[in-house]
């Protein structure tokens, strides 16, 4: 009898200790269902080339503004680069068409060229993603908003700062350019021939306009070749910086021009220490990325539009003078120490 009641009270105790843990069980499962999962974001950025170092500067931004956001939201906000090496925009289209695919929620992009990537912009869209352009902008397709230079106002200053460096003087004005598809390099060329215009009586004449591949040793190879077989040219208005990024670039060509050029990177601003160009026209390439990666979280996350569609930086002008400030800002943007 007492055997009886001894195993009774084991097996109460065993059916006690099982229902406690199941009410345990049971109550974390509650504690879980009441988290709230966290909010994922996949955003995909796509420049026109790894090889050009303002690019690698937009993915620093990127990748910074991924990692604040997701502190400051509670969130996962990953940023995935997907660039070609060397600038291809049907790679660049094939990179949209993968990304949406993938679903992922934004795209960041600078456009090697607007007409091959208006469709595959635009099909991305449809299907839920949101499109943000830097750099080179997509203006006709249905991209949210835009971040970058006032390419024809940097245009009209290389121009201004040229014209300065040669003390008003006029003469034959080269202008060298690169992607002739590139919508952003090509209303820089509108903002130089502008500017140009207005100082017509001055005597300064446009020469011709120079298209290069967008890699430092072509650049450089032009720009030489095309001093040499034509020694009246007196300036160049680089509306891109692709022959600075190299050593020894302007041999033969200083010493008979005066040159200004957009971008400021720390190749470049070794040409303006050594007097071989007269100024650079800055850009906020870091931006590119912090700022398109921000815009896009904005719209992802809280359904905030941009204040405005096109959205420009301040340009920077860098000369002999203050050259010294953009050193350490580069570093920065570079993560180099």
């Amino acid at each position: 009898m007492k055997i009886g009641l001894q195993r009774k009270g084991m097996l109460g105790a065993a059916l006690a200790v099982i229902a406690s843990a199941g009410l345990v069980a049971w109550s974390g499962g509650l504690m879980g269902a009441s988290e709230a999962p966290k909010k994922t974001y996949r955003i995909g950025v796509i420049a026109k080339s790894q090889s050009n170092p303002v690019f690698q500067a937009a993915r620093t931004g990127a990748l910074d503004a991924g990692e604040k956001l997701s502190e400051k939201l509670g969130a996962d906000v990953k940023v995935e680069w997907r660039t070609p090496v060397n600038e291809d925009a049907q790679q660049q289209a094939q990179y949209v068409e993968q990304l949406a695919s993938q679903g992922f929620d934004g795209i960041a992009i600078s456009a090697s060229d607007a007409n091959v990537l208006t469709a595959a912009v635009n099909s991305a869209i449809d299907r839920g993603v949101v499109v943000i352009t830097f750099d080179s902008d997509i203006p006709a397709s249905k991209r949210l908003a835009y971040y970058g230079i006032n390419d024809e106002e940097a245009g009209k200053s290389v121009m201004r700062e040229l014209a300065k460096s040669m003390g008003g003087k006029g003469g034959k004005i080269a202008i060298l350019s690169g992607n002739q598809n590139a919508t952003n390099l090509n209303a820089r060329v509108k903002g130089v021939k502008d500017e140009l215009a207005t100082l017509k009586d001055k005597g300064f004449t446009l020469k011709d306009v120079y298209y290069t591949k967008e890699t430092a040793s072509d650049a450089a190879a032009l720009v030489q070749q095309v001093q040499t077989a034509n020694p009246d040219i007196v300036g160049w208005a680089m509306v891109g910086g692709w022959p600075l990024f190299t050593q020894n670039a302007l041999d033969g060509v200083y010493e008979q021009a005066k040159i200004v050029s957009v971008d400021h990177l720390p190749e470049q601003l070794n040409y303006v220490k050594n007097g071989q160009v007269a100024a650079l026209i800055g850009q906020d390439c870091y931006g590119w990325g912090y700022q398109s990666v921000v815009m896009l979280v904005d719209k992802l996350n809280s359904n905030k539009d941009p204040e405005k569609v096109i959205n420009n930086f301040p340009l920077s002008v860098v000369t002999k003078e203050n050259v010294d400030q953009y050193e350490g800002l580069w570093n920065k943007w570079l993560k180099k120490k």
